[in-house]
């Protein structure tokens, strides 16, 4: 039996820890564990024995930090290293060996310093050389970024067809490191074909009881749960866990009942967790929750939609042929119109944006990637993306880190055959329009059976239907009154035949009537009625959006009237003046300007992190303000936001960056205007991953984010021995030191480095941070300060120096 069959018809166990296991044996195992399959096989192959001994079905290769970008330094090539593991591995004898991938230990694409491109063919040649070696499945873990979890999954399909499962870790937040959450990790990792997902490491188990539970509940794949044993403390010298064997099976029995069907451990668990576990699981049913109808879902990397169930709107006005602004921004090669139209949609509520970059004298293909680039970067809401040419759409989904809603496809067979495959193979959700060779049908049944044929076709491409969503479309009122009647009809018998979302580009109802919101909204209202639950309109129309508040309130969606209640309490009666009442809607989308990089808030440009538009405005503002007024009137307290907002869960990491950067970018403008350099810059900062460790992720964002508070960092890099922090600290008279370590087995080294430090100058102060680290712990190695994030690493700069 294949084990993606087995997967889903027995429980299967995995191994437990084995970072911490090797950490029991040798005092300093080196920056790169994975070199111990070379020079230590047998130390490897006796940890392995026991899990085998124990019970594991799945034992996991040890190569969790084999690949080219961490093996960079070392004397031994990827290959060879995986090709020893996974031989040791298999003669342990068990029922299936999986090649384990972790992370790179750098930030990928947007945010970071290696391109989506290059991290794809990192993990392509781990997996090549993984299924060479005969590895039987290939588990990526410990991912902190979607956007690697996705190159990883990417890069192991192009390699080889084993089954791949995918498992992440996430904060204390119940998100990952860059703000995804269980939601939206399923939504991307399926879209992708992952054949399990997953979470491991993170916490103890019973912390990621809310985790797990809202991944079964949104999964249509099975589940595997690999906690750590609790978290780390130092006893008498020795790294224990406070989670035993006896209260880690307990949990994990909760786990097993609530639907996970591979169950294993992570850091701190020994083969006797693994035994326990198996012992306390091995007899309860086998839940199967991913055999649960599941709606259509749509995501950017941190925000999920999910459409069919309830009313969600689709903003429009990113198109060029009716926005004028934008339309000569792109002619230009800007992309400051684009992402004033995706924050001012967003304010407007908007649940998903239309992307449209299709102008007959740019490459489109060229400019709609850079189009949803730059909306990526501003805001967290999902896109359709609407164009006409198949190399259009499958360009934005080699690229588009979410998963994204295609508009469109229609009956006939030829634009079945070019689009579906993409659809496909992308894992995106479509848009089928009701019209085929024949046109729009004048009847709603010749459009549902149009639909009809899209749903089944798509299904022979291996598309679910619950990602697919049908446009009953909609023709002018003005020319083609009776078809009013018969799209709305059609609604009604797509909705109760198919059950799938309902999607209208609602404002084209009225095309050459006067008044034509008056139109708009009383159609809207026709079409709610009727089973719309997507339409595609100008959310910046109030009239509309409070048409749909009120709707959402008399039909029982908005249960208690309490979000229209909330929208509304403050309400005035308006009256309508005769100018509004005859203004046409195209009009006034078509004559519509956005204001110029130049007009906007400094502040607010730093919140919403537009980097390059704030160079101009920052030129102009110079005009009248001083470098510093500006330093600290616009810069800082836009930092100072976007750092609350960061703490309250309101942005993520990327967002973080994203204004980091552009205050960069300001600063360059600035210090062009200042007399000193110095004269922006504040005190000197040491950071460095301590010895033995890598992984630099978690430094290099509080590098970024410090140095653009003002604070001069020397960054000494990973694996740094203790000696050079303490002389580069006392050489430079630092008085603030910032540790980082992400592994168990380097904390170690992290309270030999405090020690040295406090010994050479004890008004040295330090900071430490990393996923191993906790409050406690820091206290226990005698840090000064613990930092949960890099807003909190700035706060505690401010605390040391005033």
């Amino acid at each position: 039996m294949q084990i993606i069959d087995e997967i889903k018809t027995n429980r299967l166990y995995l191994d437990g820890g084995m970072g911490s296991m090797i950490q029991k044996r040798i005092a300093d195992p080196g920056p790169i564990p994975e070199e111990l399959n070379m020079t230590h096989p047998e130390l490897i192959a006796d940890i392995q024995s026991g899990y085998v001994q124990a019970g594991a079905d799945i034992l996991a290769s040890n190569t969790f930090g084999a690949n080219a970008h961490k093996m960079a330094a070392s004397k031994y090539s990827v290959e060879d290293v995986i090709a020893q593991a996974v031989t040791i591995a298999k003669a342990q004898h068990p029922r299936y060996v999986a090649l384990d991938i972790g992370p790179t230990g750098a930030l990928i694409g947007d945010i970071g310093e290696m391109t989506f491109e290059d991290a794809t063919a990192c993990f392509e040649r781990s997996a090549k050389a993984g299924a060479a070696a005969g590895a039987d499945l290939i588990l990526i873990e410990t991912m902190t970024d979607i956007v690697e979890a996705r190159a990883a999954v990417i890069g192991a399909k192009r390699a080889c067809d084993l089954p791949i499962i995918c498992s992440m870790t996430y904060e204390s937040s119940g998100r990952t490191l860059t703000g995804s959450d269980p939601e939206t990790v399923v939504t991307i990792l399926e879209s992708l074909g992952v054949d399990a997902v997953g979470v491991n490491c993170s916490t103890g188990p019973e912390e990621m009881l809310p985790i797990i539970e809202k991944l079964i509940d949104t999964a249509s794949v099975p589940i595997v749960v690999e906690p750590n044993a609790g978290l780390p403390r130092e006893v008498d010298g020795q790294t224990v866990y406070d989670v035993s064997a006896e209260d880690f099976s307990l949990i994990m029995k909760k786990i097993a009942q609530a639907g996970a069907a591979v169950l294993g451990g992570c850091c701190g668990t020994t083969p006797e967790y693994i035994a326990k576990t198996i012992e306390k699981t091995k007899d309860l049913p086998l839940l199967k929750p991913w055999e649960r109808p599941q709606p259509m879902r749509i995501a950017s990397t941190t925000k999920t939609v999910t459409l069919g169930t309830e009313i969600r709107t689709i903003g429009e006005a990113i198109n060029p042929t009716a926005n004028a602004a934008y339309r000569e921004d792109l002619k230009q090669g800007g992309l400051s119109v684009v992402k004033q139209l995706a924050i001012e949609q967003k304010r407007q509520g908007a649940d998903i944006l239309d992307v449209n970059a299709g102008l007959p004298e740019l490459d489109e293909t060229e400019t709609m990637i850079k189009v949803v680039h730059a909306i990526s970067q501003v805001v967290d809401l999902p896109i359709q993306i609407d164009s006409t040419k198949p190399e259009v759409i499958e360009a934005v989904l080699k690229t588009y880190p979410g998963k994204v809603l295609i508009n469109s496809v229609n009956g006939t067979q030829e634009s079945m055959d070019e689009v579906l495959p993409i659809v496909a193979k992308y894992g995106a959700a479509v848009l089928g329009l009701a019209l085929d060779d024949d046109g729009l049908p004048k009847t709603a049944e010749k459009r549902v059976e149009i639909a009809d044929k899209i749903i089944s076709t798509a299904k022979g491409y291996g598309i679910s239907q619950n990602n697919v969503a049908i446009d009953c479309l909609v023709l002018t009122a003005s020319a083609q009154q009776k078809a009013v009647k018969e799209t709305v009809r059609a609604l009604t018998l797509v909705k109760e035949k198919f059950g799938v979302p309902t999607v209208l580009g609602v404002s084209n109802i009225s095309f050459g009537l006067p008044n034509r919101r008056l139109i708009n909204r009383t159609f809207l209202t026709m079409a709610l009625a009727a089973g719309l639950d997507t339409p595609i309109l100008k959310v910046g129309d109030a009239e509309m959006m409070n048409t749909i508040s009120a709707y959402k309130a008399l039909s029982g969606i908005d249960e208690g009237c309490i979000d229209y209640v909330a929208a509304h309490k403050d309400d005035k009666t308006i009256e309508v003046t005769r100018d509004d009442k005859q203004a046409p809607a195209e009009t006034q989308t078509e004559n519509q300007t956005q204001p110029s990089a130049n007009q906007l808030d400094l502040k607010q440009m730093v919140v919403d992190g537009l980097k390059e538009e704030i160079v101009p405005a920052v030129k102009k503002k110079l005009a009248t303000c001083s470098p510093m007024d500006i330093v600290n009137g616009d810069l800082i307290p836009g930092l100072d936001e976007i750092g609350d907002l960061f703490e309250t869960g309101d942005v993520f990491l990327p967002n973080l960056i994203f204004s980091a950067e552009t205050v960069q970018n300001a600063f360059e403008v600035l210090k062009q205007h200042m007399d000193t350099e110095s004269s922006v810059q504040k005190d000197k900062v040491i950071l460095a991953t301590v010895k033995g460790d890598v992984h630099d992720i978690g430094k290099n964002i509080l590098k970024t984010v410090m140095e653009n508070y003002g604070y001069q960092i020397i960054d000494l890099g990973k694996d740094v021995d203790p000696e050079v922090i303490v002389e580069t600290a006392v050489k430079n008279k630092v008085k603030l030191v910032g540790l980082s370590a992400l592994m168990t087995t380097t904390v170690r080294n992290m309270e030999t480095t405090i020690e040295m430090i406090k010994q050479a100058d004890p008004t040295i102060q330090v900071m430490v941070g990393g996923a191993v680290m906790n409050e406690e712990y820091a206290e226990k190695i005698h840090a000064d300060y613990y930092g949960s994030d890099a807003k909190s690493g700035v706060a505690i700069a401010e605390k040391v120096f005033g």
